[in-house]
Parts: structure tokens; C-alpha cells; sequence
């Protein structure tokens, strides 16, 4: 008989992006939760000393590490720098992102730039840096942040639409190249999720109940741990076979 699947990350060693507050920390914590030691990308390094607390409480190691994900040089030393306290690195995740809303004829080259920066630029060399680090350790696990915008059109969104999209689409090639090593590549995309970023939107009645409607099969707004579970579970051995999808996490939303 083979063995049960496994949800245990006893051991691994985890680096998640944007790890300070929203969806970032939920997963931190859900990563110590599981067994994982983790690093944390901050943009700045000197915050998150109560994230620590609360990892180190779970009887797990933290490393705050200043990582602002538009400056390619503190990608490339953070990631470094996590591997080398740690002795190695076994998942990353690329969390942090973010965007600029305007109607498309309102968007400038700034604006344009900052978005695809933001969300996509970031992910792929993070990605391209942990790659190489896995490869030498022969395996790894990187989960990259896509959204329910890059599967559906919303207004005023376009660029942050586009982004999301080709983080998906950038998973799937990352998963194709990086297989032989042993290297899954998989992403998740949320819905609307009740996290700091989101509170000023969904605070108007009319905009949250257009959202919890739209959200078609649950009918509410989703939690960052709704999040984190599906990337603990892609982190998993229980998840060795997948690789190359973006799960949806958005309560049906793009199922109407």
C-alpha cells in the first residue's frame, strides 16, 4: 500500500514576499503552524518584530529580511541570505504585489511600470533566484500570487488584469522549465480576501454587496487563511504531482 499523503512541513524552510500584514502574514504563520521555519520578505526589514513573536511561540525559527520586491538587487540578497542563515531553502513564496486602478485611457507609463513591477517583474526573478538554489539542493516548491482578476475582467483594472494573467501564464512555463530539477511551480488566485489592502473598498455597502454577490457558490468575503491553505497544501508532499496550475480560491466567482 503507499503511503498517506502528507501535509507536514516539519523541516522545510519557507520564504514568503510581503510577509508583514494581510494575506503575507496569514501565511507566515500557517507555514511555522505546519512544521516550516520561515523567512520574511519586508519591505521594510526593520518591521514585523510581533510576526516573529508569534512564530518563534509556535516553536518555529523566523529571519526578517529587507526585501522591497522592486529593487532586484535586495530580491537577490534576500533570498541569498535566506538560504545561507538557514542552510537552505525549500519554498518560495511570491506574495507581494499590488497595483494601480484607473479606467485604461486614465493609466500612465508610471503607473503602467509600477503594476507589472509590482506583480509580475518581482515574481519572475525571485522565482529565477530561488530556482537556482533549488536546483543544487535537487527539488523545491515556489507558489506565485495570481488573482481571480488575471481570469476575469474588472473594471478599472486592466493592467493589474493583465499582470495577474501573465503570472499565471509565467507559472505555467516556470513549471515546464524547471520539472527536471525536481521544482514545482504552482500559483493560487484569489478573490476579494479581508485583508488591510481591501478594507477601503469593501467598507462601501454597495461595492462589498456587488462582490459578496458576485462571488456566486459561498456568497462571502474570502479570510487570508483561506488563502494559506491552499499554499501550505501546494508546499506539501501531498502536492509532489501538481505543477504548472493556478487554483482558484474566489467562492465561484468565475464559475458563473
Amino acid at each position: 500500500m503507499n503511503e498517506f499523503p502528507s501535509f507536514s512541513l516539519t523541516g522545510q524552510i519557507a520564504l514568503v514576499t510581503g510577509a508583514a500584514r494581510g494575506l503575507g502574514r496569514a501565511i507566515a504563520l500557517a507555514f511555522a503552524h505546519a512544521g516550516a521555519d520561515v523567512a520574511l520578505g519586508l519591505r521594510d526589514g526593520s518591521t514585523a518584530h510581533d510576526l516573529v513573536r508569534e512564530i518563534e511561540a509556535k516553536g518555529r525559527k523566523a529571519l526578517r529580511l529587507q526585501m522591497d520586491v522592486t529593487n532586484l538587487a535586495q530580491i537577490s540578497r534576500a533570498i541569498q541570505d535566506a538560504a545561507e542563515h538557514f542552510g537552505k531553502l525549500d519554498i518560495l513564496v511570491n506574495n507581494a504585489g499590488n497595483g494601480v486602478s484607473g479606467l485604461a485611457l486614465d493609466v500612465s507609463e508610471r503607473d503602467f511600470d509600477l503594476t507589472l513591477a509590482l506583480n509580475l517583474k518581482s515574481t519572475f526573478f525571485a522565482s529565477q533566484a530561488a530556482a537556482k538554489i533549488m536546483m543544487r539542493q535537487k527539488g523545491g516548491r515556489i507558489i506565485n500570487m495570481s488573482s481571480q482578476a488575471g481570469f476575469a475582467a474588472l473594471p478599472t483594472e486592466s493592467v493589474y488584469c493583465a499582470s495577474k494573467a501573465a503570472v499565471s501564464h509565467l507559472t505555467k512555463c516556470l513549471a515546464v522549465e524547471w520539472g527536471p530539477y525536481n521544482i514545482t511551480v504552482n500559483a493560487v488566485a484569489p478573490t476579494f480576501i479581508a485583508t488591510p489592502g481591501t478594507d477601503e473598498a469593501l467598507a462601501d455597502p454597495a461595492f462589498r454587496d456587488d462582490v459578496i454577490e458576485r462571488i456566486a457558490a459561498l456568497h462571502r468575503i474570502g479570510e487570508p487563511m483561506d488563502v494559506a491553505g491552499a499554499i501550505i497544501f501546494l508546499a506539501s508532499p501531498a502536492a509532489a504531482l501538481i505543477t504548472g496550475h493556478t487554483i482558484l480560491i474566489d467562492g465561484g466567482w468565475t464559475a458563473r
